[in-house]
């Protein structure tokens, strides 16, 4: 729905209500034609039900209003002698309706003495539920919301297993899109997989002033472009999602509006000059390792280099494998007489193997390929660990449709790609059938317009035309983990409409996430600690802890004094 169908609905809206509730204002002492006025018939309202004039204000919040409209319903009917359970049943299932029944009723019975407390402990909770979701809906859209890391494209910046708060004012909230959708939850209803949003009606796109614009190099949470995914890097076809409802992610944005990119040899250049990472940033290249003697993990391991290992498994069962399925990150040969996996530097614990009686070959031979940041290739090349340490980068290109702007017609790849300019909200592009491919999503999908290609013309809603004007800023992602993270390399431009908000604090961090409770281990140095900042990372766990300490004490000081 448009702006303007929105507004039509909501005059609608007026009119019902007007005619729904003319009586009721009369019986009140005000003048029935209020009853029609929009926003003042909301504030009249309150007063009727003695409630606060700023509930008026939650009305107009989306998501809100769907929890505060069944709530008003019900302290309406209550204040016109409606108090019973099957009146509250009724105004709710006939969604407000049933306050016509009590506005055209002979006897109006008005109680503007009515007591707003509930008046059982069960009605006392029930209310306490709901004004607690609405805090924390309110919190949770506009302001902070908190995240996992679920995979390792960010890898060694963020870890899998951090929990971030995001902040949403940050750059500007963004209004929810969706305008019915299940409360403080994302594409489903936990635990039931159930689709927690209806697909229409949608707000248009609207975001509230923020304080601050995307840096170059800030790491940021957005919705991921493509249409959805069930399982992350499981491609879903067919599926389709308003842009509040599309998968999270949380990217290193390496380029914003008005950038020219471009990736040699897996470096970034912005506008021609190599991009400088902040110091917290660690991008992982791919090298191979050289040694005459054997590649020897373990001392790798001892000079803190945390490096795969990969283990030949003898006898191989289905049993043995369920026990160290939470150890293994991939499988390199599943055949029973050669079964070889990838773990990560700490391999299989001791007492896993022990009690499975499974017996591991660590395979080492003189080269092998390692994710390293370029630090800890440095360290390596300066040690006598091994003979010799190269990176390795695709060097050939071939034309391809895996990466963007999947068009054969270009030869782009992860480690080689470009020279590409990120558009810009207002600014101006020469399009031609060479470049429309990168834009061409852009302008069909993002912008909303009508797109063909007409004998050799390019046609816009209608059109014959050569340039086009951006409407909204774009801006490029990438994983810090260069050769493990799906990302702008392969889906393209993130548009400003799909920008969620600004990670600022890891408010917990378990190592072992996905490897069961039982083997979960607490980072306590990256409890609390900041994203985006830069320098060495800080916990501040004991600065949190001493102001919620802090905070209880005077809070419980307060309540005496009362008393």
């Amino acid at each position: 729905m448009t702006f303007f169908e929105w507004l039509i609905f909501f005059v609608i809206i007026q009119f019902i209500h007007g005619l729904g509730t003319l009586k009721l204002y009369e019986k009140c002492g005000f003048n029935s034609f209020l009853a029609f006025v929009p926003v003042y018939n909301a504030i009249i309202l309150m007063k009727i039900i003695r409630r606060p004039w700023w509930w008026t204000i939650l009305l107009f919040i989306p998501i809100i209003n769907l929890l505060i409209i069944p709530v008003i319903w019900v302290e309406t009917v209550k204040t016109f002698g409606k108090i019973k359970l099957i009146d509250t049943i009724l105004v709710i299932f006939s969604l407000g309706f049933y306050i016509y029944f009590i506005n055209y009723s002979k006897n109006i019975l008005y109680f503007d003495d009515r007591t707003q407390n509930p008046k059982t402990a069960l009605g006392e909770w029930i209310s306490s539920i709901i004004f607690a979701v609405i805090l924390a809906t309110i919190v949770h859209t506009y302001f902070i919301q908190p995240y996992i890391i679920p995979t390792g494209s960010l890898e060694k910046s963020l870890l899998v297993g951090d929990f971030l708060f995001v902040s949403k004012f940050h750059y500007g909230a963004r209004v929810p899109q969706t305008a019915i959708s299940f409360p403080m939850v994302h594409d489903t209803i936990v635990g039931t997989g159930i689709r927690s949003y209806l697909n229409k009606p949608q707000i248009p796109y609207l975001r509230l002033p923020g304080f601050e614009k995307i840096k170059r190099n800030e790491i940021v949470t957005f919705s991921w472009p493509a249409d959805t995914v069930r399982q992350f890097f499981v491609k879903e076809k067919g599926v389709k999602k308003p842009i509040d409802k599309k998968s999270n992610y949380v990217k290193r944005c390496v380029a914003i509006p008005a950038d020219t990119l471009e990736i040699r040899n897996g470096q970034i250049f912005i506008n021609g000059e190599k991009s400088i990472m902040p110091y917290r940033a660690k991008p992982i290249f791919n090298y191979t390792l050289y040694n005459d003697e054997g590649i020897s993990i373990s001392k790798l391991s001892k000079a803190n280099l945390k490096i795969d290992r990969k283990f030949r498994v003898k006898d191989i069962t289905q049993k043995k494998f369920d026990m160290i399925r939470p150890y293994v990150k991939r499988l390199v040969s599943n055949s029973p007489d050669n079964f070889t996996i990838i773990t990560d530097h700490n391999g299989i614990p001791y007492n896993v193997r022990s009690k499975g009686r499974i017996v591991l070959t660590e395979i080492s031979g003189r080269n092998m390929d390692v994710f390293l940041t370029e630090k800890e290739a440095k360290n390596i090349e300066n040690s006598n660990l091994v003979d010799s340490i190269v990176r390795n980068f695709k060097k050939i290109k071939s034309y391809n449709t895996q990466y963007f702007p999947n068009d054969i017609k270009f030869n782009w790849n992860e480690d080689n790609f470009g020279p590409i300019i990120i558009p810009m909200r207002g600014e101006k592009i020469v399009l031609n059938k060479n470049n429309l491919p990168i834009y061409k999503k852009l302008i069909r999908d993002y912008e909303k317009n009508s797109l063909e290609l007409i004998n050799g013309s390019i046609v816009i809603n209608g059109l014959k035309t050569n340039e086009y004007t951006f409407k909204q800023d774009y801006y490029w992602m990438m994983g810090d983990n260069r050769y493990r993270s799906e990302d702008s390399r392969s889906w393209g431009f993130v548009p400003e409409d799909h920008i969620v908000g600004k990670p600022v604090f890891i408010w917990m961090s378990i190592d072992g996430i996905n490897d069961g409770i039982k083997n979960w281990k607490i980072r306590w140095d990256r409890v609390f600690t900041t994203v985006n900042l830069d320098g060495e990372p800080k916990s501040y766990r004991w600065h949190f802890l001493i102001l919620v300490l802090i905070i209880y004490i005077l809070s419980e000081i307060r309540k005496r004094k009362k008393a």
